[in-house]
């Protein structure tokens, strides 16, 4: 291992600032479900429109992310923007959320995306 890995896992105030701006920046189902009752949010799936069109999170928005810049005009920059796709190991998500902040527009990224929504929590999908 890394000694300087080694030596960045003893700062906690690093360690602090990396879980605050974690849970700033991303959900998960449970909390999306309970983020949807309370609070104005757009759910933005950045998904190939054709997988959308087979099954998505009820009242999410359908913008692939190679359209997104394209397509900002369809956001509100008033309310936070949970962006999905596929899985955690798709970075389309977070690909999409760094064009959303470069643009102003709050948002989190689903951890685990669609996949876990669906399969490991089995909520309902579209």
């Amino acid at each position: 291992m890394d000694a300087k890995i080694k030596q960045i896992r003893f700062d906690s105030a690093r360690a602090r600032n990396f879980f605050e701006e974690r849970l700033a920046y991303t959900t998960g189902p449970v909390e999306l479900k309970k983020i949807m009752e309370e609070e104005d949010v757009t759910l933005l799936d950045v998904r190939l429109k054709a997988d959308y069109d087979i099954s998505h999170i009820p009242n999410s928005v359908s913008i692939p992310k190679s359209e997104l810049a394209d397509n900002l005009d369809k956001l509100n920059k008033n309310s936070v923007t949970v962006v999905y796709s596929y899985n955690d190991q798709c970075h389309l998500s977070i690909e999409a959320a760094l064009i959303l902040a470069d643009y102003g527009y709050p948002c989190m990224v689903l951890e685990g995306g669609f996949k876990t929504w669906t399969e490991d929590f089995r909520f309902v999908s579209t």
